[in-house]
């Protein structure tokens, strides 16, 4: 086993780390601790004392705290899926995407979905995200995935943010025309088997409870 990974189900973030781990580690590598965010464990405190999943911790003693790195990490592991998913032909244009998607567009997919706690109304916010979906729909208007006809890093890294998006006003965004390569490409991953096999519910964990190990595949 090489390590312990703290996560939440429905945070993006952990979405993210978990759906790299699933795809390039063989059964059982980590410790799955499922957190409850208002009852967070101290043990990830102590380790991370910015206190938000997803964290991994590994026997070496490394942290990361950061889910793109773990999922960075996760595919160092696997020299076969990273000289493809993640090639260095297209790491710049995949970080790049990847880094608008963590900022300007996670900024206003905040506020869409909690537009009542800011100053604008849920409209101005939505309006704010759709630049960086149009970009996406660019994109999957001429290959099945972000970066071509395979999945890389960069769907991974991107898909839980646009999932979050879609479900703020499920009705409104089904209706929309414009982004029906953005649906497609987002339903396809919905009821893929790795998704599916990383949103597999775990009870809460908590000091002394008997290990879950992770990735867990059929």
């Amino acid at each position: 086993m090489l390590g312990t990974l703290y996560s939440f189900r429905r945070c993006p973030y952990a979405m993210r780390a978990r759906l790299a781990i699933q795809l390039c580690l063989p059964n059982g590598e980590l410790e799955l601790r499922e957190v409850v965010l208002k009852d967070k464990p101290q043990s990830m405190i102590k380790i991370s004392p910015k206190a938000t999943v997803p964290v991994l911790q590994l026997n070496s003693g490394q942290i990361i705290d950061e889910s793109i790195d773990i999922a960075r990490w996760a595919f160092s592991l696997n020299t076969e899926l990273s000289e493809t998913m993640y090639a260095e032909s297209i790491q710049a244009e995949s970080d790049a995407l990847i880094s608008e998607n963590d900022g300007d567009f996670k900024w206003a997919l905040d506020r869409y979905k909690y537009s009542d706690r800011f100053e604008q109304d849920e409209e101005y916010y939505r309006e704010k995200a759709k630049g960086f979906l149009a970009q996406l729909e660019d994109k999957l208007s001429d290959h099945t995935f972000l970066m071509g006809n395979q999945m890389t890093l960069a769907d991974i890294a991107v898909f839980p943010f646009v999932r979050q998006f879609a479900h703020v006003d499920k009705k409104w965004f089904d209706q929309q025309k414009q982004y029906h390569n953005l649906r497609q490409w987002l339903n396809g991953l919905l009821e893929g088997e790795l998704f599916v096999g990383i949103m597999k519910k775990y009870p809460a964990w908590k000091e002394g409870d008997e290990p879950t190990y992770f990735p867990n595949v059929e």
